[in-house]
């Protein structure tokens, strides 16, 4: 992959609920960012401790030096979202006229919803509100296809290919490949890669 010109530091905010894979993804992402000889600080903002509580994960990637954990207000340059309402609040406070956005559209109903007292917002009035919020988004139905291959939890690694098929990254397939393999069971390998693929194509 042609080296990516990056500004220093890069601030990419994942954004998710608990049970998403979030924070796997975020040291994922990390150690393969590493293998690219860049470094890479983050940090974690947990808004709920049980499955379905907000969880953000930060990262600041620099060719240069270590950064504080948290992104500054207004700072993120990427949004990767795991949960659209979730991506939205995250753009809320993180967002500005330049950052980019990676939602997966899938929800996930909190418990205000689930019980009635509260209304989840309509996925066309999501797309409109991130599309407003954002320079370029690009919106997937990785759950589902995370299903389609036997397991939802095949979410995140889906949502780093897409992350790595619109380039703002150096986030080439040998080095998720070593990532993968050294961080996996041999029986996982391959359909983590598959995830993995199935990602980039998704944005293509």
């Amino acid at each position: 992959m042609t080296r990516v010109q990056l500004s220093d530091p890069y601030n990419l905010i994942i954004a998710g609920v608990g049970g998403q894979g979030n924070i796997l993804a975020s040291k994922m992402l990390g150690s393969t960012l590493i293998r690219k000889g860049l470094i890479v600080t983050t940090g974690e903002s947990l808004g709920g401790t049980q499955r379905g509580g907000s969880v953000s994960s930060h990262m600041r990637i620099s060719a240069e030096s270590s950064w504080s954990p948290q992104v500054p207000l207004h700072a993120a340059q990427m949004v990767l979202g795991l949960e659209p309402t979730e991506t939205l609040r995250v753009l809320a406070q993180y967002g500005n006229p330049e950052v980019k956005v990676v939602c997966n559209m899938r929800p996930v109903h909190p418990v205000s919803v689930i019980t009635g007292e509260a209304e989840y917002p309509k996925a066309e009035d999501l797309r409109r509100w991130i599309e407003e919020l954002s320079s370029e988004c690009w919106f997937l139905n990785a759950t589902d296809e995370a299903m389609k291959m036997g397991r939802a939890i095949y979410l995140n690694i889906i949502m780093i290919g897409a992350l790595a098929g619109i380039g703002v990254l150096p986030l080439d397939r040998d080095a998720v490949e070593a990532v993968i393999t050294e961080t996996m069971s041999p029986d996982k390998i391959a359909v983590n890669l598959k995830a993995f693929d199935l990602g980039r194509s998704m944005v293509a």
